[in-house]
C-alpha cells in the first residue's frame, strides 16, 4: 500500500482558505468537509485538512502559531513546467495569497517560487527537469566511483 499524507493546517477563514487551495489545484472532498473543516485533495496520496482554529485546538494542547510572524513549516508542491509555476502563483495571488515571500529559485534545471496563503503558511511551487537532474546525479556518482 502506498503511503498518504494529511497536512493539517489551522485557518482563520475556512472558505477563503478553500479558495486559495483550489487556486493551487486542490479539489474539495465534500464527504470530509463541514463548517469546521475542509478536506482538500492535491493528489491520490496528498490531502490538506483545513481546520478552523477551534477544530484544530481539539487535536493538540499547543497554541496555534502565527504563521505571519514565525515559520513553522514549508509546504512544497511540484509543477509540470516553469510556466505552470508562474501561472499557479498568479491564481493563488488572485485567491488572496502573497507572492514571493521568499526569493525565486532559478537553477536552470530547477525553478521555484513561493506564496504565503492568507494565514501566512508558505507554499513553494517548483518545477524540476527530471532528466537533467538524473544526468547530474549520475555524473556525481561516476566522479565518486572514479575517485575511489
Amino acid at each position: 500500500m502506498s503511503r498518504m499524507i494529511f497536512v493539517n493546517l489551522p485557518v482563520s477563514d475556512l472558505e477563503r482558505s478553500r479558495a486559495f487551495l483550489e487556486a493551487l489545484g486542490a479539489v474539495n472532498e465534500p464527504r470530509f468537509t463541514d463548517e469546521t473543516a475542509a478536506c482538500m485533495t492535491l493528489s491520490d496520496s496528498i490531502y490538506v485538512m483545513l481546520l478552523t482554529h477551534q477544530k484544530f485546538a481539539q487535536f493538540t494542547p499547543r497554541p496555534i502559531a502565527d504563521a505571519h510572524a514565525a515559520s513553522q513549516v514549508l509546504l512544497c508542491l511540484s509543477s509540470n513546467s516553469r510556466e505552470s509555476v508562474d501561472a499557479t502563483l498568479e491564481r493563488a495571488v488572485a485567491a488572496g495569497g502573497t507572492a514571493d515571500p521568499s526569493p525565486k529559485q532559478d537553477y536552470g534545471v530547477m525553478y521555484g517560487r513561493s506564496i504565503a496563503d492568507p494565514d501566512g503558511h508558505i507554499w513553494e511551487i517548483m518545477w524540476m527537469d527530471a532528466a537533467a537532474a538524473k544526468r547530474a546525479a549520475e555524473a556525481v556518482q561516476d566522479a565518486i566511483a572514479t575517485a575511489i
